[in-house]
């Protein structure tokens, strides 16, 4: 989660000393694994926050307004998940992208299994929900990255490069069982 040894120390320890503080809390019998990690996910979650309300400190005397504004945020306010700093930090920005254009609790769910590489029941634990219920957002977010990422004219199912987010089919239809693949207008460009 973190992006180096020394914050990664920090948030272990203060993992266990919340863990230690809410001991009465973990019920027995349960996943502890699952337990800590979702404590260790709220415990850097809560850190991020802190540290983004607070203003950030420079020593007065070296620095110089071009270099303060320079360092200035450029994203408007709100607070992104841990699980969605992740995902910023995947290699391919098509991936990133359709990852990002998931409904959350798919994200989650697919992030957890294929990125971090949680057992269904351990995602289960950590999301407070059924090992069936995992599986099936697992399984449906799956699916929308294909028809985010690959073209589906294509038989080899190769990565369309070109295909943008924006261009992704969508679903019409009435009631839950008529629904209707419809593409977007190509422009002329597009293949």
């Amino acid at each position: 989660m973190t992006s180096n040894r020394t914050d990664a120390e920090d948030l272990v320890q203060e993992t266990l000393l919340n863990a230690y503080a809410g001991l009465r809390a973990f019920e027995p019998g349960t996943n502890l694994n699952a337990w800590l990690r979702r404590i260790m996910t709220n415990t850097y979650i809560n850190t991020y926050r802190r540290q983004k309300r607070r203003p950030t400190q420079y020593p007065t005397g070296e620095i110089t307004d071009r270099q303060l504004v320079a360092g200035a945020p450029r994203e408007p306010g709100g607070l992104r998940s841990a699980e969605d700093q992740a995902l910023e930090m995947l290699p391919n920005p098509n991936l990133k992208a359709a990852m990002m254009g998931l409904p959350e609790q798919f994200r989650m769910a697919v992030y957890f299994a294929d990125i971090a590489g949680y057992s269904y029941k351990e995602i289960a634990a950590m999301m407070g929900t059924q090992q069936g219920t995992v599986s099936s957002r697992i399984n449906r977010g799956r699916k929308q990255l294909r028809d985010l990422l690959f073209d589906p004219s294509d038989n080899h199912a190769a990565p369309s490069p070109s295909r943008q987010l924006c261009n992704a089919p969508t679903y019409v239809g009435e009631g839950a069982g008529a629904r209707h693949r419809v593409h977007p207008v190509r422009s002329v460009g597009q293949a």
